[in-house]
This record gives structure tokens, sequence and C-alpha cells, in this order.
């Protein structure tokens, strides 16, 4: 089939090669000049495993291409989806402006029959804005004949996992209107995946307003089980208990599953923080109060003073002449994205406190290097207190503790001998519970994680002289 996807961001540049993997004719079509220009030069403007080898096997294969030119990639299709950025607004609503806006440059170029789809995340009821914006332009430009429909097909792609994600769906959900124009639009959209069930019917066909809340429910969902099991941690901390043992305990029941069970610094990243504040938005909006949601948001953003409080606790408020090292900047692993991660909070409130910083990531540094500069700019001097090494271990040298953001299988297994000779004193904070404390009790190095037992408050309440 004939295919154009609207953005060369994460979730459109991700569906478009995946697309053309399956043996679609797509087209990319992308209105920022750098973006663009990379990726004709053959790079690849963000970091997903595997998705740079895609890409290139699908361009020199002739199913893939990119442009600037909208009316071409209009033309060309039979299906367009629409996948540019929803950015939350001051009160926390996604900002449409991007949707509408393409929906409108693709009503322009129409010359035939099209199928819309709403590939973004957005707020229930964005489709029937976008056929109105469409039926508009149509009218304006005296095309007002020319049939389309809009559907709803939210991504469900997890970072770091995209491809696999995409290419293996758990489910495929598409939300179509019950108009002829529908059916013909849930024809295509058979014939458009159809190949991804063969063994396994994934397609959950729906209404458009339940495909759009469909959405927002599954994030606010996860990002809920995150919350709370970081309350849990947190009575952990204060009952001697190890989280981690509970994680295991409650995983095992068929009912719960141990997916996104793990304490830690709170969840960042593009999805889940904004999804979850557009959601109470939408509920507002409609004179309704999301309560859980509203408190998943409130631990979240509490949860990222946990690890502060620890550090704080043990070498005192004032941290100037301290330097900490800090193993993962991305807000998780297998991809760059800074967006709202932890470490970004951790290291400005460090850095305000008087704190040195030597940090390292497997990807992500030249992106925290971008976003700390505006995070710390009102901080004199405060970016300059930042340098990135170029391994773990450089950025050990010389450091009071370790501080861990992220769980990169690269820090899972570290020479802990190492560790305890090159920091000045020997002590991890683990924001990701990646280490035994009973092992690194053994070794000598005093260890605090998240929900197992607060570690340090014990050992610092029996043996003052260690800090």
């Amino acid at each position: 089939m004939k295919v154009s996807v609207i953005g060369a961001g994460y979730v459109g540049l991700v569906t478009a090669t995946c697309l053309s993997e399956l043996g679609h004719e797509v087209v990319c079509v992308e209105n920022d000049k750098s973006r663009l220009d990379m990726l004709l030069a053959g790079g690849v403007p963000i970091y997903e495993p595997g998705l740079d080898a895609l890409i290139l096997r699908n361009t020199q294969g002739k199913r893939l291409s990119f442009t600037g030119d909208m009316p071409a990639a209009v033309t060309h299709a039979e299906i367009m989806f629409i996948a540019v950025g929803t950015p939350p607004q001051e009160d926390g609503s996604a900002d449409l402006a991007h949707v509408i806006a393409a929906a409108q440059q693709v009503a322009r170029a129409m010359t035939g029959p099209i199928v819309i789809v709403n590939k973004s995340t957005v707020p229930v009821g964005t489709a029937e804005r976008v056929t109105q914006a469409v039926a508009a332009e149509l009218k304006a430009c005296g095309k007002a004949d020319l049939p389309f429909v809009v559907v709803s097909n939210p991504e469900f792609l997890k970072e770091g996992a995209a491809i696999d994600d995409f290419m293996h769906p758990d489910r495929i959900v598409v939300g179509i209107p019950r108009t002829p124009m529908g059916e013909h639009a849930k024809e295509a959209m058979g014939r458009l995946y159809a190949s991804l069930n063969r063994h396994h019917e994934r397609m959950v066909w729906m209404d458009v307003p339940s495909a759009e809340l469909t959405k927002y429910a599954a994030n606010a969902m996860l990002a809920t089980r995150i919350s709370f099991m970081n309350e849990i941690a947190n009575l952990a901390d204060l009952v001697g208990a190890d989280v981690d043992a509970v994680r295991r305990g409650i995983g095992s029941d068929s009912r719960i599953g141990p997916s996104f069970l793990y304490a830690g610094t709170g969840y960042g990243g593009s999805c889940f923080p904004k999804d979850t504040r557009a959601l109470v938005q939408t509920a507002t909006k409609n004179g309704s109060h999301m309560e859980v949601v509203e408190a998943t948001e409130r631990v979240n953003l509490a949860q990222r003073n946990v690890l502060l409080r620890r550090i704080t606790q043990r070498l005192g408020n004032d941290l100037t002449g301290r330097t900490f090292a800090i193993w993962g900047l991305a807000f998780k692993p297998q991809t760059d994205d800074m967006r709202e991660a932890s470490s970004r909070y951790m290291i400005r409130e460090l850095i305000s406190r008087g704190a040195r910083i030597q940090a390292h990531d497997p990807v992500a540094m030249p992106a925290a290097q971008q976003a700390l500069r505006e995070d710390l700019a009102d901080i004199a001097g405060g970016i300059d207190r930042v340098h990135m090494a170029d391994t773990p271990n450089a950025a050990l040298t010389g450091a009071d503790a370790l501080v861990v953001l992220t769980e990169w299988k690269q820090f899972h297994n570290p020479d802990f001998a190492l560790i305890k000779q090159q920091l000045r004193q020997a002590v991890i904070f683990d924001g990701r519970n990646l280490y035994d404390p009973e092992q690194l009790q053994d070794l000598g190095i005093a260890y605090q994680g998240i929900g197992r037992g607060n570690v340090l408050a014990r050992q610092t309440a029996t043996a003052p002289s260690a800090t």
C-alpha cells in the first residue's frame, strides 16, 4: 500500500520505517530542515536500537523515502498518518496545534479520497476536531466533495524496544466512525496490518473516542503501578522490609504480574508524565476528577526527592566541595531521551547545593549536555561543574559517592573493588535497586537503594563516625 507519515519524530520515524519493512511504500514528510537533511544524508536523529539499520535497508530498497514536500506526500498516499508532537500546555492539557495544522495541510493538498490516521497521542475528541478542520479547509479550497475519514490508531511503543513492539504487537487498536467511509477505513487498515495478523489476530476495533481514551488509560494504569510500588518502597524503608522481595512476592500473583513493579526515583520520559496530566485535564474539562491519576502524579513528583534526602542525610545539605559520580542520565535504558529524566532533577539539586558532577551514560551524554545547559542556566557557573566522563570508571575518580539513576546493563555487574578504591568514601546511592545490599555490606561499601530498609540511616545511627 502507499502510505505517508507526517512527522519524523520518535513515533513517526518508527512507524514509517516499520511499515516500509512490512513491504509498504512509505513517504515520511518532515518540515524541520535540519532533521530532514540528516535523514536524507543517511543519519538518524533519534537513538533507538536497530532503527538505523532498518532505515538503511528500506531506503536502499526504495520502500522508504523522506521529503519536505507535503503535497507530494499527500498525493502519494492512500493512508496518511499524522504523527506530530502534542506537547503539554501550562495546564497539562495536550497542545493540538501541530495536529490541526498538519490536517489542514493534508486537506489543501488532497486530490482524491484518503484515510487520515491520528497516530499522535491525543485526547478524546481530537478526531472530531481534525474532521472539522479538514472539512472546513476542503470547503475553503472548493473541494468539499472529496471523501475522507479520520481514524484513531494510537501507538504503544516502548522506547528502547519500539521496533519489536511495532513488529510483534500485543494489540493494534483502531477506532473508526460508523460511516461508509469508516467501513472503507476498516478495510484499508486491515490490509495495512495484515502481515502482523497472519498467525494471531491482534486487531482491536472500536469507536474513535474509545480508541483515543485507550492510549491514555493504558499509560495512566502503568504509571499508577510505578507510583504504587514507590509508595510501598517508602513504607519498606520505614519498617525495615525489602521492596525487591515484596515485588517478587506480589508479582508472582497471576492477577498482578511482574511488569512495572520496580521501585525507583519516579517515572519520566515523553509519555507517562505528559499523558497522566492530559488525562486529568480531559476529566476536568468534562466535569470529573481522576483522583487515582492525580495521586499517581503527586507520588511521582515526591519520589524524586527520596534519594536526594538519603544523600543529604549522610553528607549534609551543604555539598560544597563534594563530587558525585552519576551513572545513567537518560530516563530509561536503550534511549537518549532526557525528557523528565530523574537525572535532571537530581543534578540540579546537587549543583544548587554546591556539588560537582562526574556523569556517564552510554548514549545520552550529548542530549544531557543540552538539557542540563537549560536546566542550570540560572545557577552561576552551574554547567561548568558538570563533567561528562568517557567511561563509568572515569566518573568515579575522586568522587565522594556513586549515584545510579538509569539501569543500563553496563552498570549491573561493576567491579566493586575498583569502585571502593576510586571513591573518596565507599558509598553507593542506588536509585534503581541494581545491587545486593548484603553483598555490598560484606565488601565494606555503604549502600542505599529505594525501599531496601534505609540501610544508611541505620548505619549512620549505629556508627556516626562513618560520616
